[in-house]
Order: C-alpha cells, then sequence, then structure tokens
C-alpha cells in the first residue's frame, strides 16, 4: 500500500486526490475518480496523505491501527462490497460495521463522521486504485496465468520435437 503515500484527503472537499507534484505554492493534486481533474492547492490548505492517518485502539496503551492496514482489514471481511451506505447509514450501523472490522477500536475517540469517512474512501480506492488491494489482485491474476502456463508448455513441447526431426 505504498500508494497511499500519494493519495491525500483535502480539507474542505470531498473525495481523494494523487499528490502530483509539488510547485513554488502548493501541490499539483488530480481527482482519484474517472474525472482525473488536475489543479493547484495552495500551502496553506490542510492536505492529510492517507499513509499518515490512523485510527484509534482501545488498549490502554494509546495505540493506532494505520489506515492502509485498516483498508486491508475492510476488503478482507467486505471484498468491496459494505453492507451499509455509509452517507445515508446511522450511527448505530456505522459502528457496528466497524465492530465487525476492529472490535477493539476506541470508542471515545472515534466518531460516526470519522467512520463515514474511513468507508467512503475506502470506496473510492476499490473503485479506483484496486492495485492498492493485492489479496483481490492475486486471486483475478492466478486462475488465469495457471490456464496460460500449461498451454504455453504444451505448444513448446510439439515445437520442439519437430525441430528434432
Amino acid at each position: 500500500m505504498d500508494l497511499l503515500n500519494e493519495v491525500a484527503h483535502i480539507s474542505g472537499k470531498s473525495g481523494l486526490y494523487k499528490v502530483l507534484k509539488p510547485t513554488r505554492t502548493g501541490v499539483i493534486v488530480e481527482t482519484l475518480d474517472a474525472a482525473k481533474q488536475k489543479s493547484v492547492v495552495s500551502g496553506q490548505t490542510r492536505i492529510s496523505v492517507l499513509k499518515d492517518i490512523s485510527l484509534y485502539l482501545d488498549d490502554h496503551q494509546d495505540s493506532t491501527l494505520p489506515l492502509a492496514d485498516l483498508f486491508l482489514q475492510i476488503h478482507a471481511k467486505f471484498n468491496g462490497v459494505l453492507p451499509i451506505e455509509a452517507k445515508k447509514a446511522s450511527d448505530a450501523e456505522l459502528f457496528s460495521t466497524l465492530a465487525t472490522v476492529v472490535a477493539n477500536y476506541d470508542t471515545d475517540r472515534v466518531f460516526a463522521s470519522d467512520i463515514k469517512k474511513i468507508l467512503s474512501w475506502y470506496l473510492i480506492l476499490v473503485a479506483n486504485a484496486p492495485e492498492l488491494f493485492p489479496v483481490a489482485a492475486k486471486a483475478e491474476k492466478a486462475p488465469k496465468a495457471e490456464k496460460a502456463a500449461p498451454a504455453e508448455k504444451a505448444e513448446k513441447k510439439p515445437a520442439a520435437k519437430k525441430a528434432a526431426k
């Protein structure tokens, strides 16, 4: 999930953005959707890189769970299809959904608005950056690779026999 170093949330704007390169006065970003609109964000705007965000855990040691690990856990549990619609879900539904993924999250420091953001970001990443989730990518690519490999071997053997004769 090294790509999360390049993905950011910009305060006051919806969605996620890919950070392309810095400028003298800020950074150039690109929307992480089909439109791929580029814009310049000033250096005074608050930009939060997803790699630096984590979820508070309630284990009496003030530990946190990095967002990348949380996304992988959500993907392992729901495989890209959430059981609720994050924007319309009630607070109780949001908390119970997060509890099914991370049972020991800190209920005092994690708010419903945080969970909404996390789930909506997860859906954006699943739709627009599926390469972040290697479990799904391996599952899709593995059967195709296995089928192609025996066919290539079968084709090479007869060609080798003909050349030997």
